[in-house]
């Protein structure tokens, strides 16, 4: 019996935002939000690589996903899971909206072989106040 490993390299950069562009992502918020994002990564089969949140009101997100899961899956998940247990969590974020936490549109392109630290200093520039 043969096993089939599949070795790829996918990368993308995903942005998505808060509807209206509020800024409510606290520092707390970002790191429930780190916990969470790694979670559903382990469950779903891809690797976020790095995971910030960019000025309150939107998220960048490194990743890297075997082939055989499309982009628009993950960012679905991670929108998706993101909101509803963001909700949950705090009660209080979900009154400003009728459950939709997140901008409906994002955004993403591929990256090559990037290097962790190509992908840091792009994140540090994106400039944080929380």
């Amino acid at each position: 019996i043969h096993s089939r490993t599949c070795v790829y390299n996918i990368n993308y950069h995903v942005v998505w935002s808060v509807k209206y562009r509020r800024k409510i992502l606290s520092a707390e918020i970002e790191i429930y939000l780190k916990e969470l994002v790694q979670k559903i990564a382990s469950d779903k089969g891809f690797t976020v690589h790095l995971f910030e949140v960019g000025e309150g009101d939107h998220i960048h997100c490194f990743v890297s996903a075997p082939p055989k899961l499309s982009v628009t899956d993950i960012v679905k998940y991670l929108k998706g899971i993101t909101g509803r247990k963001l909700f949950e969590k705090y009660p209080a974020i979900r009154q400003l909206w009728k459950g939709q936490l997140w901008n409906h549109s994002y955004y993403v392109e591929t990256i090559g072989s990037v290097s962790e630290e190509n992908i840091r200093r792009y994140i540090e520039h994106q400039s944080k106040s929380y």
